[in-house]
């Protein structure tokens, strides 16, 4: 199945990758007198402004998995897949007064390099060796196949081929840039993604209702598929047997459960999300930009999980297929395809906005893989290439580096991306084996920020034992341990049970040298933060209220 562009449509496309590598190389650019040092390269100069900050972080997060992944999962299951969207709005607000206040007074260049400061060097460099494998092998690799899969489906191009042109578009002005032209690009990616994302959900709800409008399509499709409207799931279906959906998110645990160890180590200790706010102009320009991110979190539901439910009511309604003509009954997505349901709606844009809709999915790809790239090699660099190789390298060396660092991960990442074909619903693939490191990192980052008495033997043998024990719980059946968010939730606790028993045992109750004091007013946000917050948490809670 190939979508069909027309003029208008490639005009569309090449306009957008146009203006986002003019943008990028211009940003990029060495200012005259001034050659790019270490601060330039990896943390934008710290000069990025509050809404450049919220834009980049949205850029950065939605790709292809949650295009791509989040509508399959809209398809496979229906709205409950928002919990990640919707949690991350209340996640943001925690990280942005809790947890950066303590980041950008310790003038943090990566995460790893706080594991530094509050423990010791070998931890931080295990922890940055784990990241910069879960970056290569798992996100960079996922969303290059996921990015190949969407422009195979939409485009007929040879996947592969497909996966080299992305890595190719990003590595034009990211490698060279840094995290500054990372940074100004997302500003317009979002734009783009937005646009498109929004296209796509008028044009899906727009058949449902045979051309009625938007509001009488999403009422169509509530009754149509009343299942798919709910964010609590129950274990089993109305005829008794199991519910396959709740092994993925299970009822109410998702709430109070290990969703909450995906969402913290995400939001709050991954390297690729928290770097922009670590390059901010100041404290509260970081805040306003987790704000900002925060309720554009709210709508990302609208663009990337209701086009998948509305793609199921179309499915399973012979009469709208029929009005669609041939092209509705070619390659429909089954069961075991979910992942196909949002390439395949794109079909049905009218010329213009199939360019417009196109642009979003690569701008929603592109901006994670240069984030993912970016802080990829910010890590390698500062955390193990000037620790262990050249401690005195040069700003000229270290950026060059950097940029040597992040093609290499960029190839290794188009190596292993064709290795991951045939998986379905892809978003949940990368949730539950990124759950297997984020319990342990998740632990030591908590107990190292919040609790004094955390030592560093403590925290190494909690961060190694982590691994043992959620592929443990993975692979040896528990009874009512099914669902893997309850693993990682378990493993999360056993891990801070461990890192606790052993600092007592080694500093009999005392606090480690090396905890952290905090000052009266290093948590005290502004009133227009506090009012954006409880403002996020009172529309996230009537949302849960009005899908339970």
């Amino acid at each position: 199945m190939t979508v069909g562009f027309d003029f208008w449509d490639y005009a569309v496309f090449i306009a957008y990758a146009t203006l986002i590598l003019g943008v990028g190389l211009w940003v990029s650019r060495d200012k005259k007198g001034h050659e790019k040092n270490a601060e330039d390269y990896f943390l934008a100069s710290k000069s990025l402004p509050w809404w450049a900050i919220g834009t980049s972080l949205i850029a950065a997060n939605i790709s292809a998995e949650q295009f791509i992944g989040m509508s399959g999962s809209g398809f496979a299951l229906g709205l409950a897949i928002a919990s990640y969207e919707w949690m991350a709005a209340i996640t943001l607000i925690i990280v942005g007064k809790y947890f950066l206040p303590i980041f950008i007074e310790k003038g943090l260049y990566t995460i790893p390099e706080f594991v530094e400061k509050r423990f010791s060097t070998n931890l931080k460099t295990i922890l940055a060796v784990f990241w910069i494998a879960l970056y290569v092998f798992v996100n960079l690799a996922s969303v290059l196949y996921l990015g190949g899969l969407a422009i195979e489906t939409i485009m007929g191009v040879d996947m592969m081929y497909a996966i080299i042109g992305l890595a190719l578009f990003a590595a034009a002005y990211s490698l060279y840039g840094g995290l500054s032209a990372v940074a100004w690009t997302d500003v317009i990616q979002v734009v783009f993604l937005v646009l498109g994302g929004l296209a796509t959900t008028y044009l899906a709800l727009n058949m449902v209702s045979g051309g009625a409008g938007i509001w009488a399509g999403f009422s169509k499709v509530m009754d149509a598929a009343p299942e798919k409207f709910h964010m609590i799931l129950d274990e089993f279906n109305n005829d008794g047997t199991d519910n396959a959906n709740y092994l993925n998110l299970p009822g109410v645990w998702v709430l109070v459960g290990g969703l909450w160890v995906a969402n913290l180590y995400y939001w709050g200790f991954n390297q690729y999300i928290i770097q922009r706010t670590l390059a901010a102009k100041s404290l509260k320009e970081s805040q306003k930009g987790i704000l900002l991110a925060a309720g554009l979190k709210i709508i990302i539901p609208l663009i990337v999980v209701v086009p998948g439910i509305a793609a199921y009511v179309i499915i399973n309604d012979q009469s709208i297929l029929d009005s669609l003509g041939e092209a509705g009954q070619m390659n429909l997505p089954t069961a075991g395809e979910a992942d196909k349901a949002y390439p395949w709606l794109l079909q049905f844009l009218p010329t213009g906005l199939k360019g417009v809709a196109f642009a979003a999915l690569a701008a929603a790809i592109v901006s994670s893989l240069a984030s993912m790239l970016n802080s990829t090699s910010t890590i390698f660099t500062m955390d193990i290439y000037k620790q262990y190789i050249n401690k005195n390298a040069s700003d000229k060396a270290t950026v060059n580096v950097g940029r040597i660092s992040a093609a290499v991960a960029l190839i290794t990442g188009v190596i292993m991306a064709p290795l991951l074909g045939g998986i379905d619903q892809a978003f949940q693939f990368i949730q539950e084996w990124t759950g297997i490191v984020s319990p342990g990192i998740l632990a030591v980052f908590i107990l190292g920020l919040f609790w004094k008495k955390t030592t560093n033997n403590a925290a190494i043998w909690g961060a190694l034992l982590s691994i043992p024990i959620a592929l443990a719980l993975k692979f040896i059946p528990i009874p009512g341990l099914e669902p893997w968010m309850h693993q990682m939730g378990l493993t999360a606790v056993l891990t801070l049970l461990v890192i606790i028993i052993l600092s007592y045992l080694q500093n009999k109750g005392a606090d480690d040298e090396k905890g952290i004091t905090f000052t009266k007013d290093l948590f005290k946000t502004s009133p227009l933060f506090n009012i954006g917050a409880f403002a996020i948490c009172i529309v996230t809670a009537a949302l849960y209220a009005l899908f339970w």
